[in-house]
């Protein structure tokens, strides 16, 4: 049975990254895709697919309750998925305020619309179901020997980014508990691949080495992620719509815990054999260790078990061969970089630059 789906944030990174996704693996689905087309969401990253039948996008803000509920009944909406976030957390420390308005009023609003459309009106729909995008960041830091984060360990954001995130997933649980909204959450670890804007990790990380620029890595660069490939991520999500438990919570993890130093050698290493002829060579010279953030989480790491067990969902790449295919995805297509802001990411606005970690 065909489905027709809301997908909020879908021009963004990891959102673009699913709507492509989604539309090569089920050809009988209908994509509704609703972004207000801030800094780090961009046209261009759904380029390719504007033209598809399958696919209307609107311009619009999740925050704009008559807008949303209208387009939930008018386009009979049976799934939405929620990646619409604000989310670096360098920004949420500067301007907290945006964070606030979308990650808790905007998941507000969603769930409102949901309520009305589905449950408050007389036709009510069977086959519903409200999945958020989440981020591993609201269970706060880890020790280097700490197990890695349970679905049951308590929450303990430390940005106003991460208590946002937080603060969403509770209203999420909230409408399910009280109003009976079929729902389910996932929360992830560090996202990278195509199509993500040019001032995290590792967009950085290439693209300042490629024109030579510092790269810069905060502290002393041992912070340790997992990082997860972004077509990983968009594998998961589509487990959890089909087979997840309503109500139920799954952590999405790469399996792959790397200092972010490592990170930054490996992709300089790869940098040096695809651009031997480079003036700037070996790129790892360029590496400039700048000031930590306040606040800065030590360690981010899922337990992925449940996901595994439950949905026999496990990422297909590791961190050698992701980070292989994303260099090659940045490397042919430089061109999107500028248009969508490349000479306007951390590097630039910092002087140095920011090398803070890629929230999801």
């Amino acid at each position: 049975m065909a489905n027709r789906l809301l997908v909020t944030g879908g021009a963004g990174f990891i959102g673009a990254n699913f709507v492509h996704f989604w539309l090569k693996n089920h050809p009988h689905d209908r994509l509704l895709v609703l972004d207000l087309l801030t800094y780090a969401g961009n046209r261009l990253n759904l380029q390719t697919v504007m033209q598809d039948g399958r696919l209307r996008f609107v311009h619009g803000d999740i925050c704009d309750e008559k807008l949303v509920t209208g387009l939930l009944e008018e386009e009979a909406i049976d799934t939405i998925v929620h990646f619409a976030a604000e989310s670096h957390v360098d920004r949420s420390i500067d301007g907290p305020d945006a964070f606030i308005q979308t990650n808790i009023v905007g998941t507000h609003v969603l769930l409102k619309a949901a309520k009305s459309a589905w449950l408050d009106q007389q036709s009510q729909k069977q086959a519903v179901r409200f999945h958020h995008v989440s981020t591993d960041e609201v269970y706060g830091s880890l020790g280097p020997v700490d197990p890695r984060f349970t679905e049951h360990t308590p929450y303990d954001p430390s940005s106003p980014y991460s208590a946002s995130k937080a603060s969403s997933d509770h209203l999420v649980r909230a409408y399910h508990r009280t109003f009976g909204i079929p729902v389910t959450i996932t929360n992830c670890s560090n996202n990278y691949g195509p199509y993500q804007y040019p001032e995290k990790l590792i967009p950085i990380i290439i693209l300042n080495a490629l024109a030579g620029r510092p790269i810069p890595v905060y502290g002393d660069g041992q912070n340790v992620r997992d990082w997860l490939y972004v077509i990983d991520h968009c594998r998961a999500i589509e487990a959890v719509i089909a087979r997840g438990k309503i109500g139920e919570t799954y952590n999405i993890g790469g399996n792959c815990e790397r200092k972010n130093i490592d990170i930054v050698h490996a992709i300089c290493g790869l940098l040096d054999s695809k651009r031997p002829g480079a003036a700037h060579r070996p790129h790892a010279k360029l590496i400039q260790f700048v000031k930590d953030r306040p606040g800065h989480d030590q360690r981010y790491a899922l337990d992925t078990s449940r996901i595994n067990r439950e949905l026999g969902w496990r990422p297909l790449e590791d961190i050698e061969s992701g980070l292989e295919k994303t260099i090659d995805w940045y490397l042919a297509h430089l061109d999107w970089c500028e248009m969508v802001g490349g000479k306007s990411s951390a590097a630039t606005r910092h002087g140095l630059g920011i090398a803070g970690t890629v929230e999801a």
